[in-house]
C-alpha cells in the first residue's frame, strides 16, 4: 500500500482516537496512517452502511462513497445510516451527509451512479482499497477487474439471510487471486438473489459488514503495525444460525480473465 508522506498526527484528534493509539497492534503510528488513507466504499447498504460508520470512526482519512440507489422504507430494517427523512433521497448524498455530521474532518467524495468497466478506473484512481459491498455479481467482478487492473486491492463482502462472506483479495500481485479467481466468468450478468425475496437478518448485514471494516483497518495496517495482516485470498463464510465463522484459501487461477496475465 501506497501512502501519501507521514504528516504529524493532529493533537486535536488524540482524544477521539485514544483507544486505538494505546493499543500496541495499532498505535499512534497505526492511527496516522489510517488518517492517510483512502478507502473507496462501493455499495452503501445492508453491507456498506455498518462499513462507513466503522470506517470513519477507525479514522479513514479520505472516503469515496458510491451508489446510484435511493433509501426506501425496506432499507432501514438493516442499512443503519439512514432515517425515515432520508427515504426517497439518494444513499450516497445520505451517506455523505451522515459523515459530515460524524466527523467534518474525513474528507468525502461521492458518486451517485453505478459503477462499471466504463467509470470504474476514474473512481478508484488514488484508492489504498476497495470495500465492495454490491449485490450483484457483475458489479462485484467488473470491480474486481478494475482493481487488478489499477494495483488496488479488494474486499468483497455478501450476505444473504444469515450468511455472509467476506474475502480479501489481490489479484495483481505475484501468485495472488482475484475476486474472478472465486467465482468464475459465468456470473458476468444482472441477476442475483434478491433479500426481497429470500429474506435478510439486519443484524446479519451489521455483522458482515463491521466484518469487512475490520479486516480494512487489518489490510491498511499492513507493514505498519502488528495489526496488519491482508490474508490475501482467504474467504471467511459467516454463519448466523449456528452461529460460526469458517475460512478458506482460493487459489490463483492461471487461467483467470481478470488476473491470469498477471505474473
Amino acid at each position: 500500500m501506497k501512502l501519501p508522506p507521514e504528516r504529524p498526527f493532529p493533537p486535536e484528534r488524540l482524544a477521539r482516537f485514544a483507544r486505538h493509539i494505546v493499543l500496541p497492534e495499532v498505535g499512534g503510528a497505526g492511527q496516522a496512517a489510517l488518517g492517510r488513507s483512502h478507502v473507496v466504499l462501493v455499495g452503501l447498504g445492508g453491507i456498506g452502511s455498518p462499513a462507513l460508520q466503522y470506517l470513519a470512526a477507525a479514522g479513514i482519512g479520505r472516503l469515496t462513497l458510491v451508489d446510484g440507489d435511493k433509501v426506501d422504507a425496506s432499507n432501514l430494517q438493516r442499512q443503519t445510516i439512514y432515517t425515515t427523512r432520508d427515504i426517497d433521497h439518494g444513499k450516497a448524498v445520505s451517506a455523505r451527509r451522515w459523515l459530515a455530521n460524524f466527523d467534518v474532518a474525513i474528507e468525502a467524495e461521492l458518486h451517485d451512479g453505478r459503477i462499471g468497466p466504463d467509470n470504474a478506473p476514474a473512481l478508484l484512481e488514488g484508492a489504498d482499497l476497495v470495500l465492495d459491498g454490491t449485490d450483484n455479481f457483475a458489479t462485484r467482478l467488473a470491480v474486481s477487474d478494475a482493481c487488478v487492473a489499477a494495483g488496488v486491492p479488494l474486499l468483497s463482502a455478501a450476505v444473504g439471510r444469515f450468511q455472509g462472506q467476506v474475502g480479501a483479495f489481490s489479484g495483481h500481485l505475484p501468485g495472488q487471486a482475484c475476486y474472478r479467481c472465486f467465482v468464475g466468468d459465468a456470473f458476468d450478468a444482472e441477476d442475483c438473489d434478491s433479500c426481497a425475496e429470500d429474506g435478510m437478518l439486519g443484524a446479519m448485514a451489521g455483522w458482515v459488514g463491521t466484518f469487512g471494516a475490520l479486516h480494512a483497518v487489518r489490510i491498511l495496517l499492513d507493514g505498519i503495525s502488528d495489526f496488519g495482516d491482508p490474508q490475501w485470498g482467504t474467504v471467511h463464510l459467516l454463519d448466523g444460525m449456528a452461529p460460526a465463522m469458517r475460512s478458506f484459501l482460493i487459489a490463483k487461477d492461471p487461467a483467470c480473465s481478470g488476473c491470469g496475465s498477471a505474473a
